[in-house]
This record gives structure tokens, C-alpha cells and sequence, in this order.
């Protein structure tokens, strides 16, 4: 195998993560989540322009957190099923969108309803109605650094995939103890986060999942590719870094390794060792405190990239639900 850029693999097993935790994370996210509960989602379903002879695919619209109006791909197999079967949500990379209808049509097939999120601001449908105060020119992790906690834009994303996943658990052929997530780099953490906010959702696949213990990234000097704005940041609004302790400790709130303790789900996690756009520690810091069943598929030679087989070990996995 290649050196490593990162921790040996010993090391990376026991590895509890760098970023700081704010002292009152667990009252954010329960402000969060009863602010999203709150929210009359006015979900909307319109035919797509994709269609498939077995699958119904729809465009399907919901009010998310500050009034923002969020798509997600909803695929279904057209013939209804007699007993509520199980569902997947999935996840997409950064700036980018829920992706081909036809990349669902598997799941339709096996009788199960997909829901792909469109990231509000980033390459899908969904608004950004914005309203933050400060940076706003590039990356949305540090979207709303300079104002509340809660004006982070990565708090309601995160809040965009348990309001999605709370609408699929609603639909009547869905069975909402059977509901799957998955997803790669933002999609993965997206995957963790929505598992943590979640506690229904049964099973989670993740790969090489981003948004993990960010001072890490910055001491390894990777804030760079999918980290490149945490370096915008200082270089702009901090450049003698007289608060970098406050800025790490603020992005402790949507730091998915502090959501993991709450994940409930079976966890089944992709990870490419030379990864370094994600760094492998930073996956494993929220790897590590994972409390439910879980397990890795580790990809010694591989990078941030296509991880031969993970799309088949994934659907299999989401057979189990």
C-alpha cells in the first residue's frame, strides 16, 4: 500500500477528532429541530418530466426552515404497493444536485420509494432565500459565520434532510421503521447528520463523508478543494487569527462528529485512505463516536473518488431494511 498521508490506520481507529464542541450544542440542535418541527411544509407533487414504464418519478416541493421552498426527487414504483414497504434517502457531493432520475429506478424496481434531496443554494432546485449577515461570496461552510449560530447555513440543510425524511415516513406505502440514507462526501455527511437528527432511520451508508472536524483540516493544511472557504475566511476576516478558537468553536454546531452519538441507525461506512480532500481522520473523528452497530469498508489505495463496488455493496445493504 502507498504511504499515507494521514494517521497510520492504528491511529485513525482510536481518533477522537480535533474541532471543539460548543458547551450548548445539545440545546441548538433541540432548538433547531423543534424550529423545523414548526414549519407547515406545504409539501407539493408535481409529475417530472422523466418518467420510467414502473416507476412514478415526481418533483416534489416542501417549505423548509426560514421560508425556504426545497426540492427533492421523488421516485416510486408505479403500481402502489399493498403493504407500505421500505424507502431510501439519498444525498449529493457539494455544489452540486440530486442527480439522474434513472440513478433511482433500481430501488423503484425492488418496491422501495426514493426521495433525493436538492441542497438548498447549490446546483438543484431548491431557494436560498439567504438574509445572513456577512461572507456570502463562496462555500456554505461558512455561510453565515458572522452572524448567530443558528443563521449557519449548514444547520438548515441539516434540517432539509430530517424534514425530507420525516415527509417519506408520513407517505402511506412507506414504512417508516423501514428507512434507509445514503450518500457520498456531502452526501455522506448529510447521510450522518440526517441519521443523528432522525433517530428512525434505520440504516445509513455514507462515504468519505465531508463537514467533519474542521480544525483538523486546517492544521493538516487541506483547507483546500471541498475546505478551500475556511482559508477564504481567515485570509479576509481574520487574517491574524485573533479568533480562531471562536470561529473552530462556532462550526463545532454543524460539525457532523459531535452529531454522532445520537445515530441510532446500522451504519455501514466507505473510506479511502488517501483521501485528501476529506482526510481520513476527519472521517473517522465521526466514525469513532458512532455508539450503534456499525461497520467500514476501507479502500486502501483510494482517494476522493469512485470506490469500485460501494453502489452495489449499498443497495444490498438497503435490502436489509
Amino acid at each position: 500500500m502507498p504511504l499515507m498521508f494521514d494517521m497510520p490506520l492504528a491511529k485513525l481507529k482510536t481518533y477522537r477528532g480535533r474541532n471543539p464542541k460548543p458547551r450548548d450544542f445539545s440545546t441548538f440542535w433541540k432548538r433547531a429541530l423543534a424550529e423545523m418541527n414548526g414549519v407547515k411544509p406545504e409539501v407539493e407533487m408535481r409529475a417530472a418530466a422523466f418518467q420510467a414504464p414502473y416507476a412514478a418519478c415526481t418533483d416534489l416541493y416542501f417549505t423548509g426552515v426560514r421560508g425556504a421552498r426545497v426540492h427533492a426527487q421523488l421516485v416510486r414504483p408505479k403500481e402502489r404497493p399493498k403493504t407500505p414497504q421500505p424507502a431510501v434517502l439519498m444525498f449529493h457531493g457539494y455544489h452540486g444536485n440530486a442527480g439522474d432520475w434513472s440513478a433511482k429506478l433500481g430501488y423503484a424496481a425492488a418496491g422501495y420509494t426514493v426521495a433525493a434531496l436538492d441542497c438548498r443554494g447549490q446546483g438543484g432546485r431548491s431557494q436560498d432565500p439567504g438574509g445572513v449577515a456577512g461572507h456570502t461570496l463562496r462555500g456554505h461552510i461558512i455561510r453565515g459565520l458572522d452572524g448567530a449560530p443558528d443563521d449557519l447555513l449548514f444547520r438548515q440543510i441539516f434540517l432539509d434532510t430530517a424534514q425530507l425524511a420525516k415527509i417519506v415516513m408520513a407517505m402511506p406505502e412507506v414504512d417508516a421503521k423501514r428507512v434507509g440514507a445514503c450518500g457520498g462526501s456531502q452526501g455522506g455527511a448529510l447521510t450522518l447528520a440526517c441519521a443523528a437528527l432522525v433517530p428512525g432511520i434505520k440504516r445509513a451508508a455514507p462515504a468519505f463523508p465531508f463537514l467533519s472536524d474542521y480544525k483538523r483540516v486546517w492544521e493538516m493544511d487541506q483547507a483546500k478543494d471541498a475546505y478551500f472557504e475556511l482559508g477564504d475566511y481567515f485570509r479576509w476576516f481574520d487574517p491574524l487569527h485573533e479568533r480562531e478558537q471562536d470561529v473552530f468553536t462556532k462550526l463545532g454546531y454543524i460539525d457532523i462528529q459531535h452529531l454522532m452519538p445520537h445515530v441510532k441507525a446500522e451504519v455501514m461506512m466507505a473510506v479511502g485512505l488517501m483521501d485528501t480532500i476529506c482526510p481520513p481522520s476527519t472521517q473517522f473523528a465521526a466514525y469513532n463516536k458512532i455508539k450503534a452497530k456499525k461497520r467500514l469498508v476501507i479502500y486502501p489505495d483510494f482517494k476522493h473518488e469512485n470506490l469500485p463496488g460501494w453502489s452495489d455493496k449499498v443497495f444490498l445493504f438497503m435490502q436489509g431494511l
